[in-house]
């Protein structure tokens, strides 16, 4: 079982209460070091995955009124006496193993434009849109390795999930400037190329009910890789199968003037983009991710109704497209 260290860096005069949230949750452990020279003194508590967000949600308490505490939050590869092997193991399985300021401290940074993602995006972009002209399997998987669109889309997932409205709308300018930069790109190398048909293409016109259960296992499968603590880069690829190849095709074919192509490809693009999200936010939700204070939660309750609702009705009326299309 993986293990945290929590340590909570506090003034002298919250020692007692400390004592009292550390004794009062079913720890592993915890210890408390002298004062330093400014008179705090760090306390350190040892903790199970599943009831770390119980004891972080206490601990902030004392940082509500102290602005000179800190918390610090660490992985422990390994302890001795082998507590795992000792204890049972009490985690279930419907509870994250990473709290809710670890995931939003890996998350943010997915929604932030920064040179390197416009840059990755562009790259990823060009190698896509070369591997469809040159119909190869091979270039197009290399394209979705470097691909960064996991980021703003679980950056969103989570800022609705929460009722953060900012980090909400930096990850939609996020992923609508990869999406948009990429189609952009794609729109110009064909200028450059003559129009082709084959499977790489064609793939992308091809708006199916299986295509958007791909979409909804990729999200789910981001968000679980992400709370559990897993390496979420294969998904990362998973995720991107799902969104640069359509946004690729769209531009390609936007470039070369196959607009009944570029529509199928646009349709596929906002299809995976619904589906992506909706399940995302699906299993933060049931993976109990929610705001720690009454006001924050009350609002994250409304802004998860309003985008639950926005991306259902949006990929209800895709699937009506879909049936449209393939009859």
């Amino acid at each position: 079982m993986a293990l945290k260290i929590i340590e909570l860096i506090a003034p002298e005069a919250e020692k007692r209460a400390i004592a009292r949230i550390a004794e009062s949750h079913d720890v592993v452990d915890w210890w408390r070091t002298s004062s330093f020279e400014d008179e705090r003194f760090s306390t350190q508590l040892v903790v199970r995955p599943s009831g770390q967000q119980a004891i972080l949600d206490e601990l902030q308490q004392i940082l509500d009124r102290c602005d000179s505490a800190r918390i610090i939050i660490r992985d422990v590869h390994a302890t001795l006496p082998d507590y795992a092997a000792a204890q049972e193991d009490k985690e279930t399985d419907n509870q994250a193993a990473r709290s809710r300021e670890e995931l939003y401290t890996e998350v943010a940074g997915g929604g932030v434009i920064t040179s390197t993602y416009l840059l990755l995006c562009a790259l990823s972009a060009v190698v896509a849109a070369m591997g469809m002209i040159e119909d190869s399997v091979a270039v197009v998987i290399g394209a979705m390795v470097i691909a960064p669109l996991l980021g703003p889309n679980l950056a969103l997932a989570l800022g609705t999930t929460l009722g953060d409205s900012e980090l909400s709308r930096r990850a939609i300018v996020a992923n609508a400037t990869g999406l948009a930069l990429s189609v952009a790109l794609a729109m110009l190398l064909a200028l450059i190329f003559e129009p082709v048909v084959n499977n790489q293409l064609l793939d992308r016109t091809q708006v199916s009910y299986p295509a958007m259960i791909l979409a909804l296992a990729s999200g789910a499968a981001a968000v679980v890789s992400l709370t559990s603590g897993a390496a979420a880069g294969l998904v990362g690829v998973m995720v991107a199968v799902a969104l640069m190849p359509p946004a690729v095709a769209l531009g390609l074919f936007l470039g070369w003037g196959q607009f009944s192509y570029a529509a199928s490809a646009g349709l596929l693009l906002a299809i995976n983009i619904a589906a992506i999200n909706i399940s995302a936010k699906t299993v933060f939700v049931a993976k109990g991710i929610s705001p720690r204070r009454w006001p924050e939660k009350t609002r994250a309750r409304r802004s998860m109704r309003l985008s639950f609702i926005f991306w259902g009705i949006s990929l209800l009326v895709m699937a009506v497209l879909v049936w449209i299309a393939t009859h």
